[in-house]
């Protein structure tokens, strides 16, 4: 494994949460909403990439998102495979923002649950170390 590239990864994440986190504190409007939504499919996006990065060095090696979050929870490194699999349903749906509706259930998702799954993610990753 390319620690570097690992190291970069865990900070990107890192600060694509505290981006995310500012988003969400603003005053709602739709143009924030879709901030919002537009920073929650980074997080996700570099949420699943660095877990791949870490099981990766852990001898596991995957490819889709999915696998991912299966071997990520069998292998401890996240604890609530439910929330997990919720999010993921929240970023397919976020290829329909254009429909209202589902960008507000998006939206009042992150500010209620993605934000807070995240930030425990990436406090967990700023802990772990490459091993390879």
């Amino acid at each position: 494994m390319d620690i570097e590239r690992f190291n970069e990864r865990k900070q990107e994440l890192s600060t694509a949460v505290q981006r995310l986190g500012e988003a969400c504190a603003q005053p709602f409007s739709s143009f924030i909403r879709d901030s919002v939504i537009q920073r929650f499919e980074f997080c996700w996006e570099l949420a699943w990439k660095t877990l791949r990065l870490k099981l990766e060095a852990e001898g596991v090696l995957v490819n889709t998102p999915r696998e991912t979050w299966q071997q990520a929870l069998q292998a401890g490194l996240i604890q609530d495979g439910n929330a997990w699999t919720e999010a993921q349903k929240k970023r397919n749906l976020t290829s329909h923002t254009y429909d209202e509706k589902l960008a507000d259930d998006v939206y009042n998702y992150v500010l209620q649950q993605g934000l807070p799954l995240f930030r425990k993610l990436a406090a967990e990753a700023a802990k772990w170390q490459a091993t390879n």
